[in-house]
């Protein structure tokens, strides 16, 4: 059956017996085929439909990684041609962050998930040819290809042909994690160096993530050493569970969650003491009418800075109490913000605020990095004329901060906070900021 008679064809159903097709047994004779049978057969097709459209897609895939390849290899070109030469990146590294944000821009994906797609398919067209070839011959997903290539990276690169010669295989018969499992276990015995070596190397990738979840809640996420993970793991499970009593209603896994937020807000760093009573300052912006208790239904929701809508009695809560809080006093309908503090009055310090409240991120196409994490950034340099003004300057990450003056991205403002971005190829975009102010 083909893809698309498939799709167009009604579901199948329960058939009667009596009207059910005949079929042919050993001895040449025929009988009525059951219900079952026919929904057996009818499973049989789609299946083998669904095998064939996972073949096609990992065949597109490897034609993907052939274009996002060539999108890297004309990206560097360009630089080797440009007449304003090096500008601090080397060659590899100027084409591999302009393929990566044009690509992002283009399919709007976050430039983490392009840089990782440029990095891939370098790897599969050009050192892993093997894996290309049974990727575009549909032996292999996609998700099996970045795997191999993921830990074949680790290894030095004069070790790839054997790992891929002795990996490939298991990535054709085992399921995305019993490869991932088996791939580890082929690295670990061709690697060079030991575990001990390459332990010490992963710690310093060591760090603390935090996600925005729903409903209000966030993930917070660190990558630790493993002995340190497990024992502070179960030092929270052991301080939760002394917490059990006949009036605690908590779960196990709420009382953990709750110690460890305790102890990380409002403990201290052992034997230094270091971190008592040190708290980040965030931004809570609220409706007018909400903070005075009358909200309505057309009210803008309340926002965390760094998260995103959150309850008006949270919120409340925070803009009133909450000492390392700064309230962001908004508009009831129209959200333009009315008040950021009389306490921030120094101009200096005031039009940064202004400015992080609306940027709120970075400014760059796709990217989502806090603004009070990012560098507020001229648009036309300041050695260039170009003024210390809310209509001349935006939050850029460091790494978008860099993009901008070492390749060909440029940026200027298109009034209203906005700003229009043409990428070195030519394309262009637009960031709106995420909330209008009064000027």
């Amino acid at each position: 059956m083909s893809i698309s008679a498939l799709a167009s064809a009604a579901p199948v159903s329960a058939v009667p017996v009596d009207t059910a097709p005949v079929v042919a047994v050993p001895g040449g004779t025929t009988m009525p085929a059951t219900a079952a049978a026919v929904v057996d057969g009818a499973i049989g097709i789609v299946l083998d439909t669904l095998v064939e459209v996972e073949r096609m897609i990992a065949s597109l895939s490897a034609y993907r990684a052939v274009a996002l390849d060539e999108v890297r290899r004309l990206a560097r070109a360009a630089d080797a041609d440009s007449p304003t030469g090096n500008r601090g990146w080397s060659a590899e590294v100027t084409a591999r962050r302009v393929a990566a944000t044009e690509v992002s821009a283009a399919l709007r994906i976050s430039e983490r998930e392009a840089e990782q797609l440029v990095a891939d398919s370098a790897a599969i067209v050009t050192q892993l040819p093997a894996t290309l070839s049974a990727l575009r011959e549909g032996r292999v997903s996609y998700r099996h290809a970045s795997i191999l290539v993921d830990e074949a990276r680790s290894l030095p690169e004069a070790a790839w042909p054997s790992f891929e010669h002795a990996a490939l295989p298991e990535a054709e018969v085992r399921t995305v994690g019993g490869f991932r499992q088996r791939a580890r276990a082929v690295r670990e015995g061709l690697h060079p160096d030991s575990l001990d070596t390459r332990r010490r190397a992963a710690a310093e990738m060591r760090s603390v993530t935090v996600e925005p979840g729903r409903d209000g809640m966030a993930w917070l996420t660190a990558h630790l050493p493993a002995e340190q993970a497990i024992g502070a793991y179960r030092r929270l499970t052991e301080i939760a569970s002394g917490l059990s009593g006949p009036d605690e209603h908590r779960t196990l896994p709420q009382r953990r969650a709750d110690v460890l937020a305790d102890l990380l807000i409002d403990g201290i760093v052992a034997e230094s003491g270091a971190g008592r009573g040190v708290r980040a300052t965030v931004l809570v912006s609220v409706p007018a009418l909400t903070l005075l208790g009358t909200p309505s239904a057309s009210d803008a929701p309340s926002t965390l800075e760094g998260y995103g809508p959150i309850s008006s009695e949270v919120a409340t809560r925070l803009a009133a109490h909450a000492p390392s809080f700064v309230r962001v006093l908004t508009h009831p309908e129209t959200g333009t913000v009315l008040s950021v503090g009389r306490e921030r009055y120094a101009v200096p310090r005031d039009l940064r605020l202004w400015l992080r409240v609306r940027d709120e991120t970075c400014r760059f196409p796709g990217c989502g990095r806090a603004a009070v994490n990012a560098e507020i950034d001229h648009t036309v340099d300041w050695q260039h004329e170009g003024a210390t003004r809310h209509d001349n300057l935006a939050h850029l990450c460091s790494s978008h901060h860099q993009l901008k003056h070492r390749t060909d991205w440029r940026v200027h403002h298109a009034g209203g906070g906005a700003l229009e971005w043409r990428s070195p190829s030519g394309r262009r975009y637009r960031t709106e900021p995420a909330v209008r102010l009064a000027s």
